[in-house]
């Protein structure tokens, strides 16, 4: 039976012992001589829920500052896709591997990704610990045989780590992908159990554009399609109206808010805390490393919570609802029960290093890691029971970096 024991660690405000075993959290109250196969002595340390990256691009770490500073369709068309149609997979394994050292670097142990040739992100994830909802993407220029052998690949595939590894059906947005292919995608998720992630009214041209189109906006013209379901992450939403939250709200879509990539790119403020109120399930997600430029889910929750403070007041958003937004709700939005340090759940942390100088003092430590810290406060990080990461170190990380700067050397010669 794999088991792990943290001594002296703080949970709550209290010094204690917590035994995991086989995955998820035993006993949050455990004797200090607890039988353990790995026994982490976490004096000094505090205990808190690990991220969930509900929205990101892993790849796309090797595009990390390529094109900075223009409008999203410039970005993507001119800059960004003739970028990516050089890479081969090696380059998908190599970047991959570099946001997962990131993103375990930062506290986060689960990422929604949405890119190309998935096998190779599967791999990465597969060999590097953490668990992932991994995207198949879909457009309407990738021709009709590529699509019939994507969804054919989604309805066959297998998990090689059943519980950390799933694939999900990725429509990319409404403006590149017609009715037809949404609502197969729509379908292909509900036929096989799969989520349903994409982009959604991410910028005004985006609205505008389907209004032109289709006589409605994204989100209406989604529901109107029959997409719109509690298995669909949609990303962005950043142009709804009232109307369109009760549609999501109604429909039990989560949303996946990512502020720093909407600011950077201009394409403005998510509404988050009236999607929230609405009754949506509100989660963040980093966006890529080309659009970011970083995977940081703990600055990511900074953001959310002051921008939801600018467009509401001081007490809209308070540390531990954003905390909850980037832990327990992205969790519970993969049916994944964690996002808490709880008996049962799923074992999936961070240790955070109490002598940090941001971190000090400590009235409220939620309101130091959500506000004060940085991704310096990470200690140790814990997934399915197992350390990812122990006091700052991750296992092959020369050789991570090394592959991703090669990779980048044969991209741009």
């Amino acid at each position: 039976m794999r088991s792990l024991l943290l001594k002296n660690v703080l949970l709550d405000g209290a010094r204690t012992n917590i035994l995991i075993e086989n995955g998820r959290f035993c006993d949050l109250h455990a004797a200090a001589d607890a039988a353990a196969e790995t026994v982490y002595d976490a004096s000094g340390e505090a205990i808190v829920p690990s991220f969930f990256n509900t929205h990101t691009h892993a790849a796309m770490t090797l595009l990390r500052g390529y094109a900075d500073d223009m409008p999203l369709f410039t970005w993507l068309n001119d800059h960004i896709w003739p970028f990516e149609a050089r890479m081969r997979p090696s380059d998908i394994y190599d970047g991959s591997r570099l946001a997962i050292l990131e993103m375990i670097r930062s506290g986060t142990t689960f990422f929604c990704d949405m890119y190309w040739m998935v096998e190779e992100t599967v791999r990465a994830v597969e060999e590097m610990g953490v668990r992932a909802a991994i995207g198949v993407s879909l457009m309407d220029r990738l021709g009709a045989e590529k699509i019939a052998r994507d969804l054919e690949f989604l309805a066959g595939w297998k998990s090689p780590a059943p519980g950390r590894i799933e694939l999900v059906v990725a429509p990319h947005a409404v403006y590149t992908v017609g009715p037809e292919l949404m609502q197969r995608c729509a379908e292909a998720a509900r036929a096989n159990g799969q989520r349903l992630t994409l982009h959604v009214s991410e910028t005004a041209q985006e609205v505008a554009d389907c209004v032109r189109t289709y006589g409605m906006s994204p989100v209406r013209w989604l529901d109107k399609l029959g997409v719109l379901g509690p298995n669909v992450i949609a990303a962005h939403c950043v142009h709804v109206d009232p109307e369109e939250m009760a549609i999501l709200a109604e429909r039990g879509v989560t949303v996946a808010h990512n502020p720093c990539s909407n600011m950077k790119l201009s394409s403005g403020i998510c509404p988050a805390a009236q999607l929230a109120a609405a009754g949506c399930n509100v989660t963040i997600g980093t966006d890529g490393a080309s659009s970011n430029n970083n995977l940081d889910m703990r600055e990511e929750m900074k953001f959310a919570a002051l921008l939801a403070k600018v467009s509401g007041s001081s007490e809209t958003l308070p540390a531990h609802e954003a905390l909850q937004w980037a832990t327990a709700n992205g969790a519970r939005a993969f049916g994944l029960d964690a996002g808490r340090i709880a008996p049962g759940a799923l074992a999936d942390a961070v240790l955070l290093d109490l002598s940090n100088e941001r971190l000090n003092p400590n009235y409220n430590l939620v309101s130091n890691w959500v506000y004060a810290a940085d991704s310096r406060a990470v200690s140790s990080v814990i997934c399915d029971g197992r350390l990812l990461m122990q006091r700052g170190r991750i296992e092959g990380e020369e050789e991570i970096i090394a592959r991703a700067r090669e990779a980048v050397a044969r991209l741009t010669a």
